[in-house]
């Protein structure tokens, strides 16, 4: 089959490979969409210690073609979304039911090969099967959405908070729209992409900026969530928090990434700064949330390009252009 493979730090070919075959619980997905995220960056910039070569894509939805000797949950020709997440279920945060901290955390198209494909293979119990009404392509968006439905878990967030979300790519925009499910006073987005901000305003957002000094909140936010990873905007962010306020972490950061605090202010306003990784428990809620149109696929949708343009759907994402971008295998 054909896939996207990275065959070292900063490159990534499209390649003939093996095709999978399934354990006895797993299954074989015609990879219907695979979509692009900053996770696959940081795998190309040599993050995440992956072994190489590997073929990322961790956002995917497709139809089985093939199961296991054990699989009865689903059959041939069903149409399913994956959590990509794989733990061990025996170590001391997956007792805990931290599963997501584990100690062998994995991850298809993180650590093992994923949905940048025409097939992937998946534990049977990482597929969640998908409405009539959903498009198959469209549900490669559950993936993303199942770590937005995770930082609100972390946030808590009560009824009337004013929330600050630095960034309009699609994790932010996510952001956006559960702030408003979860009953946000106001929801203002930064970003210093005009185009981004566009769709920010589009889905509902108070009020978008440049930078939170041209918005007139006297009190900081009660709920800030970085959906960057870029240092200046924490930085900026961890200023921004209200008395009693919060400031979450969503954003993958680079390793080198530095910001300072003030334990001072911590202590004496009781802001709580914390972070959320990844998925827990989230995939299938994420799956229900999707089914009744908590998102318009076609906007946060910008870009599906063929499984053999991915080094370019890789550099407009780089380049910050566009929202989500999917390779079409």
């Amino acid at each position: 089959m054909k896939a996207a493979v990275i065959t070292g730090i900063g490159t990534v070919e499209i390649a003939e490979v093996p095709d999978p075959s399934p354990g006895p619980r797993d299954v074989v997905i015609d990879v219907a969409a695979c979509g692009l995220c900053g996770t696959d960056l940081h795998i190309l910039q040599g993050e995440f210690a992956p072994s190489l070569p590997l073929v990322p894509g961790h956002e995917f939805a497709g139809e089985v073609v093939a199961v296991g000797s054990a699989v009865t949950e689903v059959r041939i020709g069903d149409r399913v979304g994956v959590d990509p997440s794989l733990y061990c279920f025996e170590c001391h945060y997956c007792r805990l039911g931290k599963n997501n901290l584990c100690e062998r955390w994995g991850g298809i198209g993180v650590t093992t090969g994923g949905g940048a494909a025409e097939f992937a293979v998946a534990p049977v119990a990482n597929c969640v099967k998908l409405p009539d009404h959903i498009r198959t392509e469209d549900a490669a968006l559950i993936e993303p959405l199942s770590c937005a439905v995770r930082g609100y878990d972390v946030l808590r967030s009560q009824l009337g908070s004013r929330v600050l979300i630095y960034g309009s790519g699609t994790m932010g925009l996510m952001m956006l729209e559960l702030a408003k499910r979860t009953g946000a006073a106001s929801v203002d987005v930064v970003d210093l992409n005009a185009d981004r901000l566009s769709t920010a305003r589009t889905l509902g957002c108070d009020i978008t900026a440049a930078s939170p000094d041209e918005i007139e909140r006297p009190y900081g936010w009660d709920l800030v969530v970085d959906a960057t990873g870029n240092a200046a905007a924490i930085q900026d962010g961890l200023g921004r928090v209200g008395k009693g306020g919060t400031f979450l972490q969503f954003g993958v950061a680079d390793y080198a990434a530095r910001a300072t605090i003030e334990p001072y202010k911590i202590y004496n306003q009781e802001i709580t700064i914390t972070g959320s990784m990844a998925v827990l428990h989230s995939y299938e809620r994420a799956a229900d949330l999707f089914a009744t149109g908590v998102l318009d696929p076609d906007i946060f949708i910008s870009d599906r390009l063929p499984l053999k343009d991915y080094a370019s759907a890789i550099d407009r994402f780089k380049a910050g252009q566009g929202r989500k971008i999917q390779v079409l295998p």
